[in-house]
């Protein structure tokens, strides 16, 4: 929910601190967000953003970037999960979980 409230999803982000704008755009959310308005705005809403800019081509870099970020941390983060649990207790939440599917 932080990271909603500075990403500029409810308000626009040039409001915010400078400081605050630089946090808001490390994040995926601001860029998400600004790929949704520039597909669904009129033109004339691009002069409430940073740079009265819709920056398409930063917009892909930066979701591409985070992408590969997290297809790189996924396996590891997996692998991890995986060391510190067995495979009976494994076998025991997935059965528990096809009960309550069916």
């Amino acid at each position: 929910m932080g990271l909603i409230a500075i990403s500029g999803i409810f308000y626009p982000i040039t409001a915010s601190p400078g400081w605050l704008q630089a946090v808001g755009q490390s994040f995926p959310m601001y860029w998400l967000g600004l790929g949704m308005r520039s597909a669904l705005l009129p033109e004339e809403a691009v002069a409430i953003e940073i740079g009265e800019s819709w920056r398409h081509v930063e917009t892909a870099a930066v979701l591409g970037a985070w992408a590969v970020v997290g297809l790189l941390i996924a396996p590891v983060v997996l692998r991890r999960m995986a060391r510190h649990e067995s495979g009976s207790n494994m076998a025991a939440r997935r059965e528990k979980a096809l009960q309550r599917a069916f």
